[in-house]
């Protein structure tokens, strides 16, 4: 509808849905009515955020009011029908709001069950686990907080890795099962061959891999998931490229070198700091962090197979193919797929 156009009806979905629940109302409405959806109706998705027993006071107080809809006439009219309310008003796509539900609800169950595991485990130990969960949730810089929430590519470094082991081993020495925090290393391990899966999937044999360390800025390879990643992809007879400034084969050292030297044992013959010979002689380049030498990459190298693993660019108007490890089609240049 555009923003002038009074819509006839508007139709609000409060419940939890499955995605494309909108549209299929929307279409049925049209069909049985012969109103027009998006000029003479509009089907919305405003999901409650509602606990059993606190309801009202829910309501009253939300973390936020969510209205999936791209109706300016129906959003008018929310943000009229909520002022009353102090919470964001977000206004978003419709499948987007009407997944919000399952994830939010989804995460909360986690929650519960990963409580319960640490706890398990500290039983185990004679440990307090309501001390150890109490000053958990006290950092709200990484534990609660918007960190780590980013969908994109698997974990890596010689932290997480090491510390998720010594906590399983915790429990196993216990005989304690954790089955939560046990599936998190080979979700992990889902994520790599996800992206192999990816890049193989192009049917192209010159990779450029843009950034190999684990975290951009530092020369760290232990653990990182891209090596993993290279490694596969030279084994697969795959003609590989990298770019990466911070990595200087001949000044590794320790843990670091041994590490990368027993997975890519030739490493020097296929990376460099010449970011435009590896994007020039790719065929597809695969972006692994978020170093701002990569920020013109879709306007100066048109036309490449772009795999994105970190999600580089909030939108994307791409003159070649471009896809997401784990987010829809966000390239907004459709004849380019």
């Amino acid at each position: 509808a555009s923003p002038n156009q009074k819509l006839l009806h508007i139709v609000a979905i409060r419940s939890t849905v499955l995605p494309g629940t909108c549209e299929k109302v929307a279409q049925i409405l049209s069909e049985e009515s012969g109103l027009v959806a998006g000029k003479d109706i509009a089907v919305v998705s405003n999901p409650e955020f509602l606990r059993e027993g606190s309801s009202v006071q829910d309501f009253f107080n939300p973390p936020l009011t969510l209205l999936g809809t791209d109706s300016d006439e129906a959003e008018r009219v929310f943000r009229k029908l909520y002022e009353g309310i102090q919470a964001e008003f977000v206004v978003t796509d419709t499948r987007v709001a009407e997944m919000m539900k399952y994830v939010n609800n989804a995460y909360h169950a986690l929650k519960i069950v990963f409580a319960n595991e640490v706890g398990n485990i500290c039983k185990g130990l004679n440990i307090d686990s309501h001390k150890v969960m109490e000053i958990f949730c006290k950092d709200t810089h990484l534990n609660i907080s918007p960190n780590y929430f980013k969908p994109g590519f698997a974990f890596g470094g010689s932290c997480l890795p090491k510390d998720l082991k010594a906590l399983k081993t915790m429990a196993h020495d216990m005989y304690i099962d954790v089955p939560v925090i046990d599936s998190i290393a080979q979700s992990n391990e889902l994520q790599i061959e996800r992206a192999v899966n990816m890049i193989l999937r192009q049917g192209k044999r010159k990779i450029g891999i843009l950034g190999l360390s684990f975290k951009a800025g530092t020369d760290d390879l232990r653990c990182s998931p891209i090596v993993d990643v290279v490694e596969r992809l030279l084994g697969k007879g795959l003609e590989i490229r990298i770019y990466d400034k911070n990595v200087k084969v001949s000044e590794l050292t320790g843990t670091n070198r041994d590490y990368i030297m027993d997975k890519i044992p030739h490493l020097q013959h296929f990376i460099t700091d010449n970011l435009h010979s590896v994007c020039s002689e790719s065929e597809v380049l695969v972006i692994t962090n978020k170093e701002p030498a990569f920020d013109a990459i879709l306007d100066e190298y048109p036309g490449k197979v772009i795999i994105d693993l970190v999600r580089a660019w909030k939108e994307v108007n791409y003159c070649g193919q471009y896809e997401g490890i784990c987010w829809g089609n966000i390239n907004a240049n459709l004849s380019a797929e």
